[in-house]
């Protein structure tokens, strides 16, 4: 189940970057808070539906939860934002790694403190070393679009 969760997880990923180069190329010609407005409009819709036709009944509802946990969905509009603007200036590799790289770090602080009520899970000197390795492409590739 390990496996699938993690093959599933780099299949997210791969989708994101594909929606970044469209995302990249739709904000450089209708403009960004276009490009995030439709995005976030199509992702609401079929959203919808799917909750409609596929979610089980909860017993807690959205009204329900502690109002912090809603600030997740808010989350997003920066993030698209960021990429529509960032893919069209510096290329949809270096802003994906560098989206991976903020989000690797940040999730290690948080697994490490155990903020957000997430299960603590200690830095290690294994986790440095992949946050580093992932440094040291972010300026591979980096410098491999600055070369071309």
């Amino acid at each position: 189940m390990t496996i699938l969760m993690i093959l599933l997880a780099v299949i997210g990923g791969a989708t994101l970057s594909v929606q970044a180069a469209i995302n990249g190329r739709l904000g450089g010609q209708v403009g960004v808070l276009k490009c995030a407005f439709l995005t976030f409009s199509v992702g609401a819709i079929v959203t919808a539906l799917l909750i409609i036709y596929f979610e089980p009944k909860q017993a807690i509802t959205l009204l329900d939860v502690p109002k912090w946990q809603l600030l997740g969905a808010m989350l997003g509009v920066p993030y698209i934002v960021i990429m529509v603007i960032a893919v069209q200036r510096i290329g949809t590799g270096v802003a994906t790694v560098a989206v991976i790289f903020g989000q690797l770090a940040m999730s290690m602080l948080i697994d490490h403190f155990g903020w957000l009520h997430n299960a603590t899970i200690a830095f290690s000197f294994t986790r440095l070393a992949a946050v580093a390795c992932l440094g040291i492409a972010l300026y591979f590739i980096y410098s491999s679009n600055k070369a071309a």
